[in-house]
């Protein structure tokens, strides 16, 4: 991810939302050296900040319904988050939590795309988003896995305005050339009930050897430490919660 501060239209934050916010807090900082603290605010509901080397890198919620995955969801920067929303609306998405203040800090909605791929929007008062971007330990791309690749490219880009480039037939996000996302294929390969979802992945110094920290804290390897060709080195996994998540090797991205 070329970005490396929160910027309207790209990534800025990414929140966990898991059935036990102890026990994800342990494990992230066995992962990835964070430490968590939960913020004091009136309106902010005991909500969890993960920090590296002092700056937000990432916060955590419990699951606020029945039903509700545990899982990551990213965050994109916004000036208006309540014309985002019913851009998101217009374009065939859902609004499943319409925009919201967040006393002090900004205003958020969390959406979904046609194909049921959630993510949410920020529109930053006080509070910008990550302190950190692309730098290890901290987001440094986003992935949406997705069935129809030419819908979800026109979804985007309308809503957004993002440009798609092309880099080894991996569609790339991007805004004014610096890119920070890409798009996966939901083939034949994957299972029916796999749903279109944007993947977070952070930012390591080594791969390997936080795949090994990941899985020695009872995480699962999705997909082990493998080069991709022309492309960074990567991993995926599952926490002990059931959050995906990948890691790349940092400044190899893009």
């Amino acid at each position: 991810m070329k970005i490396t501060e929160p910027t309207p239209g790209a990534p800025c934050w990414v929140e966990l939302g898991t059935s036990d916010v102890d026990a994800a807090a342990v494990y992230y900082r066995q992962v990835f050296g964070w430490h968590e603290a939960t913020e004091p605010r009136d309106g902010t509901g005991g909500y969890t900040l993960f920090r590296l080397d002092g700056a937000p890198v990432a916060g955590a919620t419990s699951l606020h319904a029945p039903g509700q995955p545990t899982a990551w969801t990213v965050s994109f920067a916004t000036r208006d988050a309540d014309a985002l929303a019913a851009a998101v609306s217009e374009a065939g998405g859902r609004q499943l939590v319409a925009p919201t203040d967040v006393p002090d800090l900004g205003r958020f909605a969390v959406l979904a795309d046609p194909e049921g791929a959630v993510f949410s929007v920020w529109q930053a008062r006080s509070f910008p988003g990550a302190g950190l971007l692309n730098a290890p330990g901290s987001l440094g791309w986003v992935e949406l896995a997705t069935r129809d690749e030419e819908a979800a490219k026109h979804f985007y880009t309308r809503v957004f305005g993002w440009s798609v480039g092309t880099h080894e037939d991996y569609p790339q996000f991007g805004i004014d050339g610096a890119d920070f996302g890409g798009m996966s294929a939901l083939d034949e390969f994957y299972p029916d009930d796999v749903r279109a979802h944007w993947l977070p992945y952070f930012a390591v110094a080594d791969v390997d050897g936080t795949a090994a920290r990941a899985a020695d804290s009872g995480g699962m390897l999705l997909v082990p430490p493998t080069d991709v060709p022309d492309g960074p080195r990567v991993a995926v996994v599952r926490d002990p919660q059931g959050a995906h998540f990948g890691i790349h090797l940092a400044g190899t991205e893009g």
